[in-house]
């Protein structure tokens, strides 16, 4: 049996110990907070969606990010202020368009491959994350809006998912809650929704009975190889006064650790050059009956306001989006939290807007947008980490290949 350690406990961390456990290794999940999923992994956007799996890396793209770039309410913001770290990141960004068809394609595989992944880990977990199985919905209020999707929608059919194009009136009948003048959408029946903290909490807590050891409140500072293995150097971040420092020797890492993964690799020698994109959202409580049902229930893209919902059982219903290249910023901004707001009275104007959540996490995106997942310089390191805004989509499926392939590195 290899005795396996994780760096971070969000969603890709959580999902790799589950991959690992069931093929037989001891794992040992190390992550800087008091419980899992703490940080991007704590009130996302909900979606599982293979639908929303075009890469950014288009000229279009590009050039709304520029025509936005003095406007705080952009649902693409960048910070003009200088930043080696940034401007590089832009920089590759920018030189992965080429790839934007085969990323794309890649992506959209990948996200299809995730679902029964996922799905299968609820079930052996018995974890009830407040699965939703009613599709996602594309909706489009301006025709050149709507034809570009169709453009895209020619790369996501040749990755294999299964859409179809659907007319104003379908909309509405979908999803009878929105309002709006739709020209037209595309609906995806086998996307679904779900809350990602309740997911992770849930296996967490499963893993746990199956011996997967969870180091809470863990600063890693320290990872060195060893011959053919790894030493990790840890302290206990409570104990404040007399910081209790511990080391240990595994035959294996797994880099796990969203943004933060840019720091551990450096630290083993590798480059993964991950960006902080925050996104924003809100989770709206539905207080009676009245804003219950009038509250949709099929999930929503609106690709103009780079906006997504998921309904988390009867009483949440949670809008998210937006993206902001600001660095390592935490701060919960008003005037990135209006527009939320306001599209959800726009399109739900029944809706009770009154008492809502807000809430800001920090996408750990690569400038190619595709996840790094597989080994590093050395037999013994492997990253699983870069899913930018798909962390929750692709994570079942980066997890099954990162552990498939320590499992072969070992026994080699």
């Amino acid at each position: 049996m290899s005795k396996i350690a994780i760096i971070g406990a969000g969603i890709t961390g959580v999902t790799t110990a589950f991959a690992l456990s069931e093929k037989g290794h001891e794992v040992t999940v190390f992550d800087r907070h008091r419980y899992a999923a703490m940080e991007t992994s704590y009130a996302n956007g909900g979606q599982l969606s293979a639908s929303n799996a075009e890469v950014w890396n288009h000229w279009p793209t590009v050039i709304k990010a520029l025509r936005w770039i003095f406007r705080a309410d952009a649902p693409l913001l960048l910070n003009p202020k200088p930043s080696w770290h940034k401007y590089s990141w832009l920089a590759e960004f920018i030189g992965s368009i080429p790839k934007y068809r085969e990323n794309t394609v890649a992506t959209t595989r990948l996200a299809i491959a995730a679902r029964s992944h996922l799905l299968a880990m609820a079930e052996k977990a018995g974890v009830d994350f407040n699965a939703e199985h009613r599709g996602i919905l594309h909706f489009y209020e301006t025709q050149g809006d709507f034809e570009k999707a169709k453009r895209s929608n020619g790369l996501l059919e040749e990755g294999g998912l299964e859409r179809r194009q659907v007319s104003a009136a379908e909309i509405c009948a979908i999803e009878p809650a929105l309002q709006g003048n739709f020209v037209g959408g595309f609906f995806t029946p086998s996307d679904f929704t779900g809350d990602i903290h309740k997911f992770t909490r849930g296996v967490m807590r499963y893993l746990e009975g199956k011996g997967v050891a969870f180091v809470q409140e863990a600063n890693v500072f320290e990872i060195t190889r060893s011959g053919r293995g790894i030493g990790l150097g840890w302290s206990l971040e409570f104990a404040a006064e007399h910081p209790a420092i511990e080391r240990a020797g595994f035959d294996a890492v797994v880099i796990c650790a969203g943004t933060a993964s840019r720091n551990f690799a450096s630290m083993l020698g590798d480059r993964v050059n991950i960006y902080p994109v925050k996104g924003y959202s809100i989770t709206v409580e539905l207080q009676n009956e009245r804003d219950q049902n009038t509250a949709p229930w099929v999930s929503l893209l609106d690709d103009r306001a780079k906006i997504v919902t998921s309904r988390l059982g009867a009483q949440r219903f949670r809008i998210a989006g937006t993206a902001e290249l600001n660095g390592f910023n935490r701060d919960i901004r008003a005037d990135r939290i209006k527009p939320l707001v306001d599209w959800a009275r726009r399109h739900f104007p029944e809706m009770d807007t009154g008492r809502i959540v807000p809430w800001a996490g920090l996408r750990p995106m690569m400038p190619d947008m595709m996840p790094r997942v597989g080994p590093g310089n050395s037999r013994d390191v492997f990253y699983n980490t870069g899913h930018g805004h798909l962390g929750w989509t692709l994570s079942a499926a980066t997890a099954e290949l990162v552990s498939a392939q320590i499992s072969q590195s070992l026994a080699a």
